[in-house]
């Protein structure tokens, strides 16, 4: 049949390829909104573990451990009440409005490459639709294009929201901050307080390691 010569000549290997990244963002889209971002537990200890001795080191002495004054939880360092959730969040980056859900300490990596996956499936998507495109200067072929000429330029736009989304984060990233740092600078005591302008940054490639690994 057409379909196993197609098969055969390995016509059908891209199209799958597509399909599987577009399944594959739609179940990290999941993944990322329905998973707890680093909801701090009411029952949690106030003494810092090994992993937070470490990266607060720098931080001011003076600086003590607080309690939320929404949720009464005692606050580890860098974290945030999320009035949309309801909770504090460990790490807190930000709220996304696109996932209905925290961006924390758990799902941060996981959320970055969710962008990842959707910018490859946005940049292939919008090669297909130009591919598809012939122009001519007729309003009969405006007529017959108005629809994948919209969903061109719909993409373009997404893919540019995506890349710049994608680059300011890797670039926090790399400094060791978080978006609700970055913005909330002057707000925050622990930064406030720091005779260095970020304690927490070790270097990019350590910065980078420790995120992702």
């Amino acid at each position: 049949s057409d379909l196993q010569k197609q098969a055969e000549r390995g016509e059908l290997l891209q199209p799958l390829i597509f399909v599987l990244l577009v399944l594959c963002s739609v179940l990290l889209y999941f993944k990322v909104s329905l998973m707890d971002p680093g909801f701090v537990k009411s029952d949690e200890e106030a003494g810092k573990s090994e992993e937070q001795s470490m990266v607060t080191a720098q931080v001011p002495s003076n600086v003590k451990t607080r309690r939320c004054g929404y949720c009464m939880v005692k606050q580890p360092m860098r974290a945030k009440h999320c009035q949309l959730c309801q909770h504090c969040v460990r790490r807190y980056d930000h709220h996304c409005p696109w996932i209905e859900n925290c961006v924390g300490e758990k799902n941060h990596p996981l959320f970055i490459l969710y962008l990842s996956v959707q910018l490859v499936v946005l940049l292939w998507g919008g090669h297909i639709a130009w591919s598809g495109l012939y122009f001519e200067q007729s309003w009969d072929w405006l007529q017959h294009n108005i629809l994948l000429l919209m969903s061109f330029l719909l993409i373009i736009i997404f893919t540019i929201v995506v890349l710049l989304l994608l680059l300011s984060h890797l670039y926090l990233i790399s400094c060791n901050t978080t978006t609700w740092e970055f913005m909330s600078h002057h707000r925050i005591s622990y930064l406030r307080h720091s005779e260095l302008e970020n304690p927490f940054d070790q270097g990019v490639i350590l910065n980078l390691w420790t995120f992702f690994c």
